[in-house]
């Protein structure tokens, strides 16, 4: 077989180099988040903490769709993305002002509706940050091309140290949910200035109508595929808010964000890299699906028992890091760490779908979703409030949304049974975390201790999957290794 290392390092290097940077990004602002995160939740308090929380949630609904989803065009773009570049540029800015807009005026009918008027000004200006999405978007998408992860670092570090230590001067001053939103606008500022500061050259507006309708075409269906991903992904923040009130949102919330450490950490920094690298061998497609099931039992590998471990440990982490004040949160905790295992792989076959610009199947799972998890949520939250509406989202995953995600799989040629082998050996070492630290968790009246060893427990059990998996991460991580030589329409979509 005939090998070939390129000048500049194989598209394998320079995705493991990007994963590696998206990797230690996010792990660092995580793990300080952790630590912000505590002392914001300890100074505000539940019914602060869901104001802010509703102002969130009308914040990432309109991000879902605000610059029409036509950035993304320039991450896939077979030719030089730069002539794209101006158009993307002005239909984001036009589109995100109009968004604004809308969500300026429509801000107190949704506070209310929320159960929570008195967030109004706090979801105008937190909403603010659609126009710098939008502004932004050009660039953000430019770096993720380029698999400038390690810039990408130092803006989301940026962005996160000025937002958070923004919040925490003025929490303790006095401002309330308020703060945060100052906070969050005030990072996004200063990460957009770096940003733009990297890639300046993107910074340019024009508007060519043939391109135009191009990335219309392209983006539009992506930006209804995006509304209804974030419906749902945020219809169980929806619907707690209006169904139990502002307080018990607070606590989902809490719950919430504790669930998506694994995602952040490990799914987000995958995410960011996976679409750019699977999207150069789109017309290589074996090469494609062995990468993309390596990739997924990768993730799995490292994710699930990360997700297992929070759920068994849900009352001592909530009581021991938050304080007494929080612990409802611990009652809907362990149905979202196992939710969030299923939305790690819902995401990556997502995006494996983009590429492909398979936009009917993302549409149509989407939908099904949506459409069996309103009234599962509301008659979860109604009835067994806050466990209730974590129940409900993990039984329509698992018995709805991943039969569906399995079956276009498998029509692309991606078969079940050769993803389910990715998955064994994950899902029976998560199996025994979750014994384990279940047993320590409620055996142990000391929970630090308790936690100790839990943590001890699920890092053993991460490092030995991940090990079992050290011929994938070898060869993401590889520099300039050796590939083989792909076919003659693969190096077309690879020198693109």
């Amino acid at each position: 077989m005939k090998l070939k290392v390129s000048e500049d390092g194989s598209l394998y290097g320079r995705a493991g180099r990007a994963l590696g940077w998206s990797f230690a990004s996010t792990a660092l602002g995580r793990l300080s988040t952790l630590a912000i995160g505590i002392a914001i939740a300890r100074l505000l308090g539940p019914a602060e903490f869901g104001t802010f929380a509703v102002a969130t949630v009308a914040l990432m609904a309109v991000l879902s769709f605000n610059e029409l989803g036509v950035s993304l065009a320039i991450v896939r773009w077979p030719g030089d993305p730069r002539e794209i570049a101006p158009t993307v540029a002005t239909i984001s800015v036009i589109s995100s002002v109009l968004v604004y807009v809308g969500c300026f005026l429509g801000a107190p009918a949704f506070a209310s509706a929320m159960g929570e008027p008195g967030a109004t000004p706090v979801v105008r200006l937190l909403a603010v940050s659609v126009i710098l999405d939008g502004l932004l978007a050009t660039p953000a998408a430019m770096l993720q091309r380029k698999f400038r992860q390690d810039r990408k670092t130092v803006v989301d570090q940026v962005t996160h140290w000025t937002g958070s230590l923004t919040s925490i001067a003025l929490a303790i001053s006095g401002l309330g949910a308020m703060s945060l939103a100052v906070g969050r606008l005030t990072g996004a500022l200063a990460g957009g200035l770096l940003l733009v500061r990297f890639e300046w050259a993107s910074m340019r507006f024009g508007l060519d109508r043939t391109k135009a309708r191009e990335l219309m075409r392209f983006g539009l269906p992506l930006a209804g595929s995006s509304i209804l991903v974030f419906t749902v992904n945020n219809v169980d923040r929806l619907l707690v808010g209006a169904v139990l009130g502002p307080v018990p949102l607070g606590y989902y919330v809490l719950a919430s964000n504790l669930a998506g450490w694994p995602v952040s950490i490990f799914s987000s920094p995958v995410r960011a890299v996976a679409p750019a690298a699977l999207s150069r061998l789109q017309n290589d497609r074996p090469v494609m699906h062995r990468t993309f099931l390596s990739t997924a039992g990768l993730l799995v590998a490292v994710t699930l028992p990360a997700c297992v471990l929070l759920s068994a440990a849900a009352e001592p982490l909530v009581r021991f890091v938050y304080g007494s004040v929080w612990q409802p949160a611990a009652t809907v905790l362990p149905w979202l760490g196992l939710l969030a295992a299923l939305r790690i792989i819902f995401e990556l076959i997502y995006d494996y779908f983009v590429v492909l610009a398979s936009s009917r199947v993302v549409f149509t799972a989407q939908v099904i979703w949506l459409a069996a998890l309103v009234p599962a949520l509301y008659v979860g939250a109604t009835l067994w409030e806050l466990p209730g509406a974590g129940i409900a989202q993990l039984v329509v995953g698992l018995l709805v949304v991943l039969p569906i995600y399995l079956y276009e799989l498998h029509r692309t040629g991606v078969h079940a049974g050769a993803f389910a082998a990715q998955l064994i050996r994950p899902v029976l070492g998560a199996a025994a975390v979750g014994v384990i630290v279940f047993l320590i968790s409620g055996g142990l009246r000391h929970d630090l201790l308790a936690l100790v060893l839990a943590g001890l427990v699920g890092m053993s059990a991460i490092a030995l999957l991940v090990y079992q998996k050290r011929d994938v991460l070898r060869s993401l991580r590889a520099v300039g290794a050796a590939e083989p030589e792909p076919s003659a329409e693969a190096q077309l979509a690879l020198r693109a």
